[in-house]
């Protein structure tokens, strides 16, 4: 195969090759191991796009890899839709981003995090809530919420012994800034209190801010709808928030 030809110039074509390499792949077909690495070693050298490819292209080097993480996707009936619907949700807020080029500094700084941190739901609703923040404010916000509450949650695994499962975010939240030292009442000095303060005054609003305009429930015969930029607002927030927590876990952890 000759690739100076057969690889596409741009970041998107080569993105969405990429795309429909891996769900040939995880609908029983084949794929060119060659292509793959060649296209995967550009686009995670660069800097601006590596931090917005989904995980498992980053971890995975080659068709075995990607076959063996596609059939943990799913297995058995409906496996070939169930494999295709995840690629497609995994790749696009980078086809987004580099279609329209509506990503904003922060994004990548999120991601680049994000990125860093075991967790597949956590990765998955900071995608959605990128895909969604222009075109479903409603849904964004509830992911952008689903963000915060997926990070607290994955901080808390194992660090206590009671059932959080069912917890709302501003106790999810309440518990993790506790663990991480994070809580007001855990400092003295009053500017530490009052950012702080602030953090979890954030918090409490995005949850608030997701009941009442999220698309999570009814909201009766007057809705209110949420504009992008209220969208924007959100998810900026929550992926802020979602940083500073998991770098200061990180951090915490280092130090052990």
């Amino acid at each position: 195969m000759d690739f100076d030809t057969d690889i596409p110039d741009t970041a998107f074509e080569k993105v969405l090759m990429m795309q429909n390499m891996i769900t040939a792949l995880g609908a029983g077909g084949t794929m060119s191991d060659p292509l793959y690495r060649i296209i995967r070693s550009e686009l995670i050298s660069d800097p601006e796009i590596k931090p917005l490819l989904p995980s498992f292209v980053r971890t995975c080097r080659d068709g075995d890899n990607l076959w063996a993480y596609l059939k943990s996707v799913h297995e058995g009936g409906g496996a070939y839709a169930a494999r295709r619907q995840h690629v497609n949700e995994a790749f696009s807020a980078l086809l987004e981003h580099l279609e329209v080029g509506k990503a904003i500094p922060s994004d990548f700084d999120v991601s680049a995090v994000l990125s860093r941190f075991d967790g597949e739901g956590i990765q998955a609703a900071w995608a959605k809530a990128l895909k969604r923040r222009s075109t479903d404010p409603e849904g964004a916000i509830t992911a952008a919420r689903t963000l915060l509450e997926e990070v607290c949650k994955h901080i808390l695994d194992g660090s206590i012994e009671e059932d959080f499962s069912k917890w709302d975010l501003p106790k999810l939240y309440g518990q993790t800034s506790k663990l991480l030292n994070l809580a007001p009442s855990q400092h003295t000095q009053e500017v530490f209190k009052r950012i702080l303060g602030g953090c979890h005054t954030v918090v409490d609003n995005l949850g608030e801010l997701r009941n009442k305009i999220g698309d999570a429930h009814a909201q009766g015969r007057k809705p209110i709808r949420p504009a992008p930029r209220h969208a924007a607002l959100a998810v900026n927030l929550a992926g802020s928030m979602a940083m500073f927590l998991i770098e200061t876990w990180m951090d915490a952890n280092s130090n052990e």
